[in-house]
């Protein structure tokens, strides 16, 4: 079965051929091409080829139409929508689909296509593509110029973060690309341009990302994104890869191929602001305020303009505004006590439900029934002052602890031992007894040899069918403090629902126990794709206030890489980062005194 399908809407489209030309050089999976002739025959003609197929309509349909016929014509796991003047780098198809996930849209990096200049007939000046030169600037030239193609992508700009305003209008969202989250292989955006864009074909259906209702053209790049957003994806750019759009901006014999009116760029965007805005798109689980905090501070947009938005919350089955919980209780703090009120939905009062004291900083319950819990693992080979350090900071969240470990742990959380050796196959043994054990709803993974900061476990999963990492963690060699923190996921900062985690775990204990232990299957649930994998949930990540820290000795199970040039794939080195101390943890020189301020101060 082909693998992509790559859908091109084409109307009057002079670089169409030099478009699927390109297409045909650069890809290197099972790909084809469907192209939709919308009203005209190609000029220049296409050349037969066995990976291209064409439609023609002699009266034209629109750009959304004719892209949703050609998505009805694949049948390929994927399909990308692009316009008929762009240029690919080289294995982008392959590039992309290895890096997608189910409930993704991805896009590559996007530079400017340069596809031609013109030249002057008689003097031979050149200037860049436009409007047909009316006279040269260099001689007395006004009728003679020619176009030498050229069909180059440029390096700048180069284009990776996109959103909209109130209007809704199209932004470039060039401040995102400064922030930590916007940096790396593959990074998020809020909003897309609309040219070039891929995700599943069965998403494509499911979505209706090419809502006819929208009119021929206009909002395509918002409509795309907050479908995938507003549904429970995301929207992901790919830097691994790029493709080149031309862009034709200056109208006249320069402009766009579809006829392209002032009404009808109002109506996409009052549609689009009808559907989203109001949050009245019935297949969204997420409000439009979800979006704007998730990249807040948006351009274009105020706090006035996001607290109304958030008025519309409520048109959402099932959410509820930040700092609430699924059963509408919130949260209220005090100095040392924190009190569980309840929303009455209908009078919008709160009543009291429950009042508890805590030691720490963390609240145990989230809500009636969504009770958070600690499972902690060790192959009790720490050194003791280690294991006492991470074990007090623990006990100071307040939270239950079920405790597996291969020798007993006196006074620690509730203590399961089991008598095995250690291995891989033992820890994930470790976690699955502690799973069924616990009577939490969400569940943190700790392990012995960590410093967890309070707020970590502040966190509350927003999906049940998700693994959510906590990417805000340094690894610290115990020896002198030296501390190193790069973008990764850790299933010692792994969090979910006890659920989810325990159909996972007892499926890969059986198939450990059955097969052995592959290194392909990986550690970390939800985080690849490979044929190895234990099941097909995926994962999101999270960054909390403060830091936790994984502490490098000599008996790690995992090894230590402290040099970039160990990583085979430099992409799981993004935000590598060496210091001397961290934040709020220690100064330099002062981690040996951390450990033993923490055992201390109980």
């Amino acid at each position: 079965m082909t693998a992509l399908s790559i859908l091109i809407p084409a109307r009057n489209e002079e670089f169409l051929a030099r478009t699927i030309e390109d297409i045909l050089k650069h890809i290197e999976g099972d790909t084809e091409i469907i192209v939709v002739l919308d009203g005209a025959w190609a000029d220049p003609q296409i050349p037969d080829h066995e990976r291209v197929n064409l439609v023609y309509h002699p009266e034209s349909v629109g750009q959304r139409a004719a892209t949703n016929e050609a998505a009805r014509l694949s049948s390929a796991r994927y399909v990308m929508k692009c316009d008929a003047h762009c240029s690919f780098g080289q294995g982008f198809d392959r590039i992309m689909m290895e890096d997608m996930q189910d409930d993704w849209c991805m896009v590559p990096v996007m530079r400017n296509l340069w596809v031609y200049d013109w030249v002057c007939g008689q003097c031979g000046d050149r200037r860049y593509q436009g409007h047909t030169p009316t006279d040269c600037p260099k001689c007395d030239n006004t009728t003679d110029f020619e176009r030498d193609m050229v069909w180059i992508a440029k390096t700048n700009p180069q284009s990776t973060s996109y959103c909209f305003d109130t209007e809704p209008h199209f932004q470039y969202f060039r401040a995102f690309k400064k922030r930590p989250e916007g940096k790396g292989d593959l990074t998020e955006t809020m909003s897309l341009q609309g040219s070039c864009w891929m995700m599943t074909r069965e998403k494509y259906h499911e979505l209706g990302v090419c809502d006819e209702a929208f009119g021929s053209w206009g909002s395509q790049g918002l409509e795309v994104a907050c479908k995938v957003w507003l549904s429970g994806g995301r929207v992901v750019v790919n830097h691994r890869t790029y493709y080149a759009h031309c862009f034709r901006t200056k109208g006249g014999s320069w402009g766009f191929p579809y006829p392209l009116s002032g009404k009808q760029t109002r109506h996409a965007k009052k549609y689009a602001k009808e559907l989203f805005f109001k949050n009245a798109w019935p297949q969204q689980i997420r409000p439009l305020s979800w979006l704007l905090e998730r990249f807040w501070p948006v351009p274009g947009w105020g706090e006035g303009d996001l607290a109304e938005i958030k008025r519309a919350d409520r048109a959402i089955s099932g959410w509820e505004e930040e700092g609430t919980n699924g059963d509408n209780s919130l949260l209220v703090e005090g100095a040392s006590v924190r009190q569980v009120v309840q929303r009455d939905k209908s009078t919008d009062s709160l009543s009291l439900l429950s009042t508890l004291q805590l030691s720490g900083d963390t609240i145990a319950t989230v809500g009636q029934g969504h009770q958070k819990g600690i499972v902690y693992y060790s192959d009790s080979r720490l050194d003791p002052a280690i294991m006492l350090a991470c074990q007090k900071q623990l006990e100071r969240t307040g939270l239950p602890i079920m405790s597996v470990s291969l020798a007993p742990l006196n006074g620690f959380g509730e203590n399961i031992v089991l008598e095995a050796e250690r291995g891989a196959l033992t820890m994930f043994r470790q976690i699955l007894a502690g799973l069924e054990a616990s009577t939490a709803d969400v569940v943190f993974f700790t392990e012995h040899d960590c410093l967890y900061h309070p707020s970590h476990f502040d966190f509350t999963p927003e999906r049940r069918d998700l693994f959510y990492y906590n990417n805000s963690l340094w690894k610290v060699d115990s020896v002198t403090g030296v501390a190193l923190f790069h973008y990764s996921n850790h299933t010692s900062q792994l969090c979910a629902y006890r659920s989810l985690l325990l159909e996972h775990y007892r499926k890969r204990v059986t198939m450990v126990e059955a097969d052995g232990f592959s290194r392909r299957m990986g550690y970390e649930p939800g985080t690849h794709g490979r044929k190895e994998r234990v099941d097909d949930y995926k994962c999101e990540t999270w960054m909390s206030e403060h830091p936790n820290l994984d502490i490098r000795h000599k008996h790690n199970l995992t090894q230590s890489r402290w040099d970039k040039s160990r990583f085979r794939n430099q992409r799981f080195t993004k935000g590598w980062t060496i210091d001397d101390h961290v934040d709020p943890w220690y100064g330099p020189g002062e981690f040996g005194q951390l450990l033993e301020q923490i055992a201390r101060d109980t």
